[in-house]
Protein backbone atom coordinates (compact mmCIF):
# COMPACT_ATOMS: atom_id res chain seq x y z
CA UNK A 1 0.00 0.00 0.00
CA UNK A 2 1.23 3.64 -1.18
CA UNK A 3 2.13 5.87 1.88
CA UNK A 4 1.58 9.95 1.80
CA UNK A 5 2.74 11.91 4.03
CA UNK A 6 0.96 15.31 4.30
CA UNK A 7 3.06 18.16 5.71
CA UNK A 8 0.60 20.56 6.97
CA UNK A 9 -2.41 18.45 7.49
CA UNK A 10 -4.37 21.01 9.19
CA UNK A 11 -4.61 23.78 6.53
CA UNK A 12 -7.10 24.20 3.66
CA UNK A 13 -5.11 21.71 1.63
CA UNK A 14 -4.27 19.34 3.60
CA UNK A 15 -7.63 19.32 5.03
CA UNK A 16 -9.50 18.94 1.75
CA UNK A 17 -6.69 16.04 0.80
CA UNK A 18 -7.59 14.15 3.76
CA UNK A 19 -11.10 13.97 2.95
CA UNK A 20 -10.66 13.49 -0.99
CA UNK A 21 -7.81 10.41 -0.02
CA UNK A 22 -10.33 8.99 3.08
CA UNK A 23 -11.75 5.31 2.27
CA UNK A 24 -8.62 5.32 -0.87
CA UNK A 25 -6.20 2.83 -0.49
CA UNK A 26 -3.53 4.67 0.57
CA UNK A 27 -1.48 4.77 4.31
CA UNK A 28 -1.71 8.46 4.92
CA UNK A 29 0.78 10.22 7.18
CA UNK A 30 -0.78 13.34 8.09
CA UNK A 31 1.61 15.56 10.12
CA UNK A 32 1.49 19.53 11.83
CA UNK A 33 4.23 21.42 13.12
CA UNK A 34 3.46 19.76 16.20
CA UNK A 35 4.16 16.11 15.00
CA UNK A 36 6.85 17.42 12.69
CA UNK A 37 8.25 20.66 12.35
CA UNK A 38 9.67 20.60 8.65
CA UNK A 39 11.90 23.83 9.54
CA UNK A 40 14.16 21.14 11.50
CA UNK A 41 16.03 18.14 9.66
CA UNK A 42 16.49 15.74 12.17
CA UNK A 43 12.61 15.83 12.83
CA UNK A 44 11.98 15.66 9.37
CA UNK A 45 14.78 13.27 8.20
CA UNK A 46 13.95 10.94 11.81
CA UNK A 47 10.11 10.93 10.53
CA UNK A 48 10.99 9.99 6.87
CA UNK A 49 13.13 6.70 8.19
CA UNK A 50 10.69 5.61 10.14
CA UNK A 51 7.86 5.83 8.01
CA UNK A 52 9.41 5.72 4.37
CA UNK A 53 6.65 7.25 2.53
CA UNK A 54 6.21 6.93 -1.27
CA UNK A 55 4.85 10.21 -2.00
CA UNK A 56 5.20 13.60 -0.07
CA UNK A 57 2.91 16.53 -0.51
CA UNK A 58 4.24 19.10 1.51
CA UNK A 59 1.33 21.94 1.88
CA UNK A 60 3.06 23.44 5.09
CA UNK A 61 4.54 27.19 4.45
CA UNK A 62 4.64 30.42 6.33
CA UNK A 63 1.73 32.02 4.14
CA UNK A 64 1.10 35.28 5.67
CA UNK A 65 2.64 37.71 3.43
CA UNK A 66 2.45 40.94 6.41
CA UNK A 67 4.35 37.93 8.38
CA UNK A 68 6.77 37.14 6.04
CA UNK A 69 7.70 41.20 5.57
CA UNK A 70 8.18 41.73 8.57
CA UNK A 71 10.23 38.25 9.85
CA UNK A 72 12.02 37.67 7.13
CA UNK A 73 14.30 34.82 8.25
CA UNK A 74 11.31 32.87 9.24
CA UNK A 75 9.90 33.11 6.13
CA UNK A 76 13.21 31.81 4.15
CA UNK A 77 13.05 29.19 7.47
CA UNK A 78 10.02 27.25 6.64
CA UNK A 79 9.27 28.23 2.57
CA UNK A 80 12.82 27.56 1.79
CA UNK A 81 14.88 25.64 4.21
CA UNK A 82 12.08 23.53 5.23
CA UNK A 83 11.32 22.34 1.29
CA UNK A 84 15.31 22.01 1.39
CA UNK A 85 15.05 19.35 4.57
CA UNK A 86 11.89 17.33 2.46
CA UNK A 87 13.80 17.23 -0.02
CA UNK A 88 16.89 16.00 1.39
CA UNK A 89 14.91 13.46 2.96
CA UNK A 90 13.09 12.37 -0.31
CA UNK A 91 15.94 11.61 -1.49
CA UNK A 92 17.05 9.49 0.20
CA UNK A 93 14.45 7.26 -0.23
CA UNK A 94 13.49 7.96 -3.64
CA UNK A 95 9.76 9.67 -2.53
CA UNK A 96 8.23 11.66 -4.53
CA UNK A 97 7.78 15.19 -3.61
CA UNK A 98 4.76 17.38 -4.30
CA UNK A 99 5.28 20.57 -3.50
CA UNK A 100 2.62 23.47 -3.33
CA UNK A 101 3.91 26.89 -3.86
CA UNK A 102 2.19 30.54 -4.96
CA UNK A 103 1.22 33.10 -7.89
CA UNK A 104 3.47 35.67 -5.61
CA UNK A 105 6.84 34.10 -7.47
CA UNK A 106 5.35 37.01 -10.58
CA UNK A 107 5.36 40.41 -10.26
CA UNK A 108 1.79 42.62 -11.39
CA UNK A 109 3.65 44.03 -14.51
CA UNK A 110 1.65 41.63 -17.07
CA UNK A 111 -1.87 42.06 -17.94
CA UNK A 112 -2.21 38.54 -19.84
CA UNK A 113 -2.16 35.01 -17.24
CA UNK A 114 1.24 33.78 -16.53
CA UNK A 115 2.00 30.45 -17.77
CA UNK A 116 4.65 27.99 -16.48
CA UNK A 117 7.64 28.91 -18.97
CA UNK A 118 7.33 32.99 -18.02
CA UNK A 119 9.76 34.05 -15.84
CA UNK A 120 9.47 34.87 -12.54
CA UNK A 121 10.08 38.09 -10.73
CA UNK A 122 8.43 38.12 -6.81
CA UNK A 123 8.20 41.52 -4.73
CA UNK A 124 6.99 40.10 -1.85
CA UNK A 125 9.29 38.26 0.78
CA UNK A 126 7.13 35.60 0.54
CA UNK A 127 7.26 35.18 -2.85
CA UNK A 128 10.73 35.18 -3.22
CA UNK A 129 10.83 32.51 -0.15
CA UNK A 130 8.50 30.47 -2.09
CA UNK A 131 10.66 30.86 -4.88
CA UNK A 132 13.73 29.92 -3.08
CA UNK A 133 11.96 26.66 -2.22
CA UNK A 134 10.85 25.51 -5.76
CA UNK A 135 14.74 26.55 -6.57
CA UNK A 136 15.80 24.08 -3.85
CA UNK A 137 13.50 21.42 -5.14
CA UNK A 138 14.61 21.32 -8.90
CA UNK A 139 18.45 21.47 -7.52
CA UNK A 140 18.21 18.47 -5.07
CA UNK A 141 15.39 16.18 -6.60
CA UNK A 142 14.09 14.44 -9.98
CA UNK A 143 11.01 13.11 -9.04
CA UNK A 144 9.24 16.04 -7.92
CA UNK A 145 6.09 18.08 -8.97
CA UNK A 146 5.81 21.86 -8.23
CA UNK A 147 2.24 23.03 -8.32
CA UNK A 148 1.44 26.98 -8.23
CA UNK A 149 -2.18 28.23 -7.32
CA UNK A 150 -3.83 31.42 -6.17
CA UNK A 151 -6.37 33.05 -3.90
CA UNK A 152 -7.32 29.39 -2.23
CA UNK A 153 -10.42 29.06 -0.05
CA UNK A 154 -11.51 26.18 2.06
CA UNK A 155 -12.56 24.75 5.82
CA UNK A 156 -11.56 27.56 8.11
CA UNK A 157 -10.11 31.08 7.76
CA UNK A 158 -10.15 32.58 4.98
CA UNK A 159 -11.40 35.24 1.91
CA UNK A 160 -14.83 33.66 1.64
CA UNK A 161 -15.21 32.97 5.68
CA UNK A 162 -13.83 36.66 5.66
CA UNK A 163 -17.30 37.69 3.62
CA UNK A 164 -19.74 35.61 5.09
CA UNK A 165 -18.65 36.59 8.80
CA UNK A 166 -18.63 39.87 7.81
CA UNK A 167 -22.52 39.30 5.89
CA UNK A 168 -23.62 38.02 9.52
CA UNK A 169 -22.42 41.00 11.24
CA UNK A 170 -24.11 43.33 8.87
CA UNK A 171 -22.64 46.92 8.16
CA UNK A 172 -20.07 47.71 5.47
CA UNK A 173 -16.95 46.11 3.51
CA UNK A 174 -13.88 47.72 2.22
CA UNK A 175 -12.64 45.20 -0.61
CA UNK A 176 -10.24 45.78 -3.35
CA UNK A 177 -10.88 46.18 -7.26
CA UNK A 178 -7.44 46.37 -8.31
CA UNK A 179 -6.34 43.14 -6.90
CA UNK A 180 -6.79 40.20 -9.98
CA UNK A 181 -6.16 36.48 -9.78
CA UNK A 182 -7.98 33.25 -10.12
CA UNK A 183 -10.04 32.04 -6.77
CA UNK A 184 -9.27 28.39 -6.43
CA UNK A 185 -11.09 25.70 -4.19
CA UNK A 186 -8.89 23.88 -2.03
CA UNK A 187 -10.74 20.68 -2.74
CA UNK A 188 -10.76 21.62 -6.76
CA UNK A 189 -7.05 21.91 -6.21
CA UNK A 190 -6.49 18.59 -3.91
CA UNK A 191 -8.46 16.48 -6.79
CA UNK A 192 -5.36 17.62 -9.11
CA UNK A 193 -2.73 17.11 -6.57
CA UNK A 194 -4.33 13.03 -6.44
CA UNK A 195 -3.73 12.73 -9.98
CA UNK A 196 -0.09 13.35 -9.50
CA UNK A 197 0.15 11.04 -6.60
CA UNK A 198 0.28 7.93 -9.00
CA UNK A 199 1.30 9.92 -12.47
CA UNK A 200 4.30 9.87 -14.16
CA UNK A 201 4.24 13.55 -14.65
CA UNK A 202 6.55 15.83 -13.00
CA UNK A 203 7.48 19.10 -13.04
CA UNK A 204 5.76 22.59 -12.64
CA UNK A 205 2.50 23.10 -12.80
CA UNK A 206 0.19 25.94 -12.32
CA UNK A 207 -3.12 25.22 -10.89
CA UNK A 208 -6.21 27.25 -10.61
CA UNK A 209 -9.88 27.35 -11.42
CA UNK A 210 -9.69 28.62 -14.93
CA UNK A 211 -11.15 32.67 -14.92
CA UNK A 212 -9.80 35.11 -13.35
CA UNK A 213 -11.75 38.39 -10.83
CA UNK A 214 -10.92 41.51 -8.53
CA UNK A 215 -11.21 41.06 -4.97
CA UNK A 216 -14.39 43.08 -5.11
CA UNK A 217 -15.75 40.93 -7.78
CA UNK A 218 -14.93 37.88 -5.41
CA UNK A 219 -16.76 38.91 -2.34
CA UNK A 220 -19.96 40.36 -4.51
CA UNK A 221 -20.50 36.97 -6.60
CA UNK A 222 -19.80 35.02 -2.51
CA UNK A 223 -22.91 37.39 -1.12
CA UNK A 224 -24.78 36.77 -4.86
CA UNK A 225 -24.38 32.82 -4.22
CA UNK A 226 -25.49 33.02 -0.90
CA UNK A 227 -28.45 35.46 -0.93
CA UNK A 228 -26.43 37.79 1.35
CA UNK A 229 -26.25 40.89 -0.83
CA UNK A 230 -28.30 43.03 1.37
CA UNK A 231 -26.66 42.26 4.26
CA UNK A 232 -23.39 43.88 3.78
CA UNK A 233 -22.55 46.63 1.92
CA UNK A 234 -19.20 46.28 -0.37
CA UNK A 235 -17.29 49.00 -1.19
CA UNK A 236 -14.65 49.33 -3.65
CA UNK A 237 -11.53 50.68 -2.85
CA UNK A 238 -7.87 50.96 -4.46
CA UNK A 239 -5.20 48.42 -2.33
CA UNK A 240 -2.28 50.87 -1.97
CA UNK A 241 0.36 47.98 -1.65
CA UNK A 242 3.26 48.46 -3.68
CA UNK A 243 4.95 45.18 -3.09
CA UNK A 244 1.93 42.47 -3.65
CA UNK A 245 1.49 41.57 -7.25
CA UNK A 246 -2.20 43.42 -8.28
CA UNK A 247 -2.37 40.88 -11.21
CA UNK A 248 -1.28 37.53 -11.15
CA UNK A 249 -3.75 35.61 -12.78
CA UNK A 250 -1.97 32.01 -13.65
CA UNK A 251 -2.61 29.68 -16.97
CA UNK A 252 -3.14 26.11 -16.26
CA UNK A 253 -0.75 25.24 -19.86
CA UNK A 254 0.56 22.53 -18.18
CA UNK A 255 -2.15 20.57 -17.22
CA UNK A 256 -3.12 21.31 -20.90
CA UNK A 257 -0.21 20.42 -22.66
CA UNK A 258 -0.38 16.52 -21.02
CA UNK A 259 -4.04 16.16 -20.84
CA UNK A 260 -4.83 16.36 -17.35
CA UNK A 261 -8.14 17.52 -16.42
CA UNK A 262 -8.25 21.52 -15.20
CA UNK A 263 -10.63 22.35 -12.15
CA UNK A 264 -14.09 23.68 -13.25
CA UNK A 265 -14.54 27.61 -13.93
CA UNK A 266 -13.94 29.88 -10.43
CA UNK A 267 -17.64 30.39 -10.21
CA UNK A 268 -18.82 26.79 -11.01
CA UNK A 269 -16.07 26.12 -8.33
CA UNK A 270 -17.26 28.81 -5.77
CA UNK A 271 -20.92 27.97 -6.06
CA UNK A 272 -20.11 23.98 -5.58
CA UNK A 273 -18.43 24.91 -2.02
CA UNK A 274 -20.89 27.04 -0.88
CA UNK A 275 -23.82 24.51 -1.56
CA UNK A 276 -21.27 21.08 0.02
CA UNK A 277 -20.86 23.71 2.82
CA UNK A 278 -23.78 24.57 3.64
CA UNK A 279 -23.28 28.53 2.43
CA UNK A 280 -26.18 28.08 -0.16
CA UNK A 281 -29.69 26.65 1.19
Amino acid sequence: MKKIWITGAEGHIGTALLELLEGVEYQLLPTDIHEVDITKIDEVTQFVYVNRPDVIINCAGMTDVAECEKNIDEAYRVNAIGVRNVALAANDIDAKVIQISTDDVFDKESRIPYNEFDTVHPRTIYGKSKEAGEKILTQLLNRFVIIRSSWIYGIGRDFVDEVLRNAAKGGTMEVPNNQYAAPTSAFELARVICHFIDSEEYGLYHVVCPGSCSRYEFARTILEYTGKTGDLDLYPVVARDDVRPTYSVLDNMMLRLTGIPEPPDWKTALKEYLEETGGIE
